[in-house]
């Protein structure tokens, strides 16, 4: 580390420049003799940027001078990194793993939670289905890899864009991942096709469909469509069409908010598909796709189970809550970050699962 010099100074060609827009440094000559210059007074020496070697930690008293770890150019020193553990584990990105609870809707509305044998299938197409979501994750970021190290945000908080994984190694972890799904034809052919065509789905989506406006949009709610007939295969029961279009109408209307806030905080910037939207379209289609949802939801609980009369309002209130999380600003870019941090929304999913399993488990003893 040079020592600090007197503000004003010219630090000639022996020293390290420092700019506005950019950190160099160069080997320093050996000082010229004679005295040397006064260290500056403790007040101005903190408030001086500091010039560290790759690695060197901070010496007491002084200033970070790039204290978010913002990539600069032209800056050697590093990004500190979460362990290498944590980093695998955050590009399985398991925070996305509640989405596959749609894998159980299958197991509540038909009734048969009351039965070990179905629950424990169903668990394991859950399982199933998060290591295949997974494996789609992987994929993607080693696809948009070169992308995301552009990227403000995605640069530092994606574990491949910012050198904590190698490509080599993702690819060995996605490997070992489709090896998994693959083994589990092993014990259900059928509900192995499923999470196949679900990675299949979402490999097309990495590679062609997410740059199609509206095709995107239906990629992603094909995605929880296949959650649920996975759920309906692994326990032997028939799809209810009420649940495959209202969990389609319910999916349509997460993609469009989810594409809604993506426009809103980069203006287009973060996907090329995002510049052939607008706000007001976007609108639209979640305004669609929520009205479908509560109208069919509506319809299958007067037609097939009067009994769950008392969830509608719940489901209101969740699509309510939800939207104004999405208008308010407060939601991120992924729906499920919402799910995980809003206590009202938290309590408004349990609290319909709860009513939903107790009015089927009535139903299926006494009777409507």
């Amino acid at each position: 580390m040079t020592a600090p010099r007197q503000p004003g100074a010219d630090p000639g060609p022996r020293e390290g420049r420092q700019t506005d827009d950019f950190i160099t440094s160069s080997p320093a000559l050996p000082p010229a003799p004679g005295p040397a210059p006064p260290s500056p007074p403790p007040e101005i020496a903190a408030s001086l940027p500091v010039q560290l070697e790759p690695g060197a930690p901070l010496p007491l008293g002084t200033r970070d001078p790039n204290p978010d770890n913002t990539p600069v150019r032209g800056m050697t020193r590093p990004v500190v990194h979460s362990g290498r553990a944590g980093a695998f584990v955050r590009l399985l990105r398991p925070r996305q793993w509640i989405k596959n609870t749609f894998v159980l809707a299958p197991l509540i509305f038909s009734g048969t939670f009351i039965y070990a044998t179905s629950v424990e299938r169903a668990i394991i197409a859950t399982a199933l289905f998060c290591i295949a979501s997974s494996a789609t994750y992987v994929f993607n970021d080693l696809t948009d890899r070169a992308a995301d190290a552009a990227h403000p945000t995605k640069s530092r908080t994606r574990p491949i864009a910012s050198g904590e994984v190698t490509p080599a190694q993702a690819r060995m972890l996605l490997a070992v991942l489709y090896a998994i799904v693959a083994a589990a034809a092993l014990w259900s052919v059928d509900t192995t096709a499923v999470a196949v065509a679900y990675v299949l789905l979402n490999a097309a989506y990495t590679v062609k469909l997410k740059h199609i406006p509206v095709v995107d949009i239906f990629a992603l709610a094909g995605g929880f469509v296949l959650r649920v007939f996975c759920g309906a295969v692994a326990i032997g029961v028939p799809l209810s069409l009420w649940m495959l279009i209202t969990t389609l109408c319910l999916a349509l209307y997460l993609a469009a908010v989810k594409r809604r806030d993506e426009l809103v905080a980069t203006g287009g910037s973060a996907r090329s598909v995002l510049r052939l939207y607008t706000v007001r379209l976007l609108d639209r289609y979640a305004e669609m796709s929520a009205l479908s949802a509560v109208v069919f939801y509506g319809l299958f609980v007067i037609t097939v189970r009067p009994g769950l009369a008392i969830t509608v309002p719940l489901v209101l209130f969740g699509l309510f809550r939800y939207w104004y999380i999405a208008e308010s600003g407060t939601a991120s870019e992924s729906p499920t970050d919402a799910v995980w941090t809003d206590i009202p929304l938290i309590a408004t999913v349990l609290g319909w699962g709860a009513l939903c399993a107790a009015v089927l488990l009535r139903h299926r003893f006494t009777g409507p």
